[in-house]
């Protein structure tokens, strides 16, 4: 793929042969985005995974960077009442299920009670397809609506591996100080670290890389991030 004169001129601040730590890689980042817009920075942590095995989780990030997400709530009767006192854009059940099979997405997250599963799981080919599902896994299958939906406000991201066992996740925009965008990419590291399924063999990470929306990928040493991950 043939890039453009302004990634050639901001990849020569990037040293191929080298590893960064994690504040490096966070400050050089923000040195070669080069766009007009603020760019997004984004970590990939490549992981040694069984093709039986995946990593999957939520992880709070310590600095908040994106937009407040509309939070879709599925609940009846008390858990609707608390869905809504708690601020969620969208609440309710059967009438909401219908929107979704007419089409209607506008939402970012979906929460649903225990007992409103077997409904919404009819919504499977839909939800399922853009990783909106609620799932027990990632805290959006819950009685507690009031502490899900406070978690989401605080910035609760869900991460998980793809099929070749490589974790990316936006962390952070490029007009953020370094340190916020390290501290972000340390929080996910720790919760990656935490999810190691117990017969995992061999190094468990492989690789870590930073990269802007349009700018080169940044290699961070892998022993800093982990050590950085378990202080």
């Amino acid at each position: 793929m043939k890039r453009g004169k302004k990634y050639q001129e901001v990849l020569k601040k990037v040293d191929r042969s080298k590893s960064y730590t994690l504040k490096e890689a966070a400050a050089l980042t923000k040195e070669c985005s080069y766009a007009k817009f603020d760019e997004t920075v984004e970590l990939a942590v490549k992981l040694t995974l069984k093709k039986s095995q995946s990593v999957r989780d939520t992880v709070v990030l310590p600095n908040q960077f994106s937009a407040q997400k509309k939070v879709l709530v599925f609940a009846k009767g008390d858990k609707a009442e608390e869905a809504r006192a708690a601020g969620a854009a969208y609440v309710g059940d059967s009438d909401l299920i219908d929107q979704i099979k007419g089409g209607w997405m506008d939402f970012d997250v979906a929460v649903a009670t225990p007992d409103m599963m077997k409904e919404v799981g009819k919504l499977g080919p839909i939800l399922g397809r853009r990783g909106l599902m609620p799932n027990p896994k990632t805290q959006t299958v819950t009685n507690d609506i009031k502490g899900a939906l406070a978690e989401l406000s605080k910035g609760r991201v869900e991460f998980r591996s793809d099929k070749t066992g490589v974790v990316h996740l936006a962390v952070g925009k490029v007009s953020m100080d370094a340190d916020k965008i390290s501290e972000n990419a340390v929080a996910i590291i720790s919760e990656i670290l935490r999810k190691k399924p117990a017969d995992a063999k061999g190094d468990y990470v492989v690789s870590v890389a930073l990269s802007s929306t349009m700018g080169p990928g940044v290699r961070v040493d892998v022993k800093d991030a982990v050590e950085s991950a378990n202080a």
